[in-house]
């Protein structure tokens, strides 16, 4: 039995058609099934786990990046196999899974070609995508062993599934694509010197790749995690016991 769970903004005229074009693929495959709808309020996990009891065995999520994380994090631990597909904008995950944006999503979905992900914890909560350390005075230990920090500011993002993005100059942009299932998270530092009066420049990022890290900051700095934002003295990362199962394309890059 499949679950679809609908984010909110595909209530929005632009994507009647596309959102009709997919129910009728999925129709014609034989794999239509309840549709649920977030809201800014959802809590997904409670919602998700009625339905496993009343015997949903397969959850696809549709929307884009902010939703799979929104979703994945709250409910990692549900016992299903997990689907996306991506529709719009922002959809820099489902290239990382192999899953085209729009009606061709329905393809791999009926396949059910299955991988099992790494998640990510932080202070008590799972993230999935990516960790946004916005700039700020912190320091870095990773795997008890090693510590990095800045003369002054430093960012740093951890990647699960989705990729970083990071500009050398104008005129390029480059992307490292993490593997989801190799038992580690990576981190990217990137320190920030003072280039004049008015602002910073970023260094070019360094990675490492940890299976346990703290970020601590002498005050309160921001963390950013699959869209929920909060403010941390001390931040303890690292995998979850468990794994996701999730469902993939033939073209996935991992």
């Amino acid at each position: 039995m499949y679950v679809y769970i609908y984010d909110n903004f595909l209530r929005h005229k632009k994507y009647e058609s596309i959102v009709k074009s997919i129910e009728v693929r999925l129709t014609d495959y034989g794999i239509a099934g309840k549709i649920l709808r977030l809201n800014n309020y959802t809590d997904a996990k409670p919602m998700i786990d009625d339905e496993i009891r009343r015997g949903a065995k397969t959850v696809v999520i549709v929307g884009n990046d902010v939703t799979l994380g929104n979703v994945l994090s709250r409910s990692a631990t549900c016992d299903c196999v997990f689907a996306f597909l991506p529709v719009g904008t922002d959809n820099t995950i489902a290239d990382v899974l192999g899953i085209p944006v729009g009606i061709e999503a329905c393809d791999v979905l009926s396949r059910r070609r299955k991988e099992r992900l790494d998640v990510g914890w932080m202070n008590n909560r799972y993230f999935i995508s990516q960790l946004h350390v916005l700039p700020a005075k912190v320091e870095v230990i990773y795997d008890e062993r090693f510590k990095a920090y800045a003369n002054d500011k430093m960012e740093v993002v951890v990647c699960n599934l989705q990729p970083f993005y990071w500009q050398k100059d104008k005129k390029s942009q480059e992307r490292l694509v993490v593997h989801p299932q190799d038992g580690k998270l990576e981190a990217f530092l990137r320190p920030l010197t003072k280039a004049s009066w008015w602002g910073y420049k970023y260094e070019s990022p360094s990675i490492f790749p940890f299976e346990e890290m703290e970020i601590v900051g002498k005050e309160p700095f921001t963390v950013e995690a699959d869209g929920k934002i909060s403010k941390e003295i001390k931040v303890k990362i690292k995998l979850a016991h468990g794994k996701i199962e999730m469902i993939v394309g033939r073209n996935r890059r991992f």
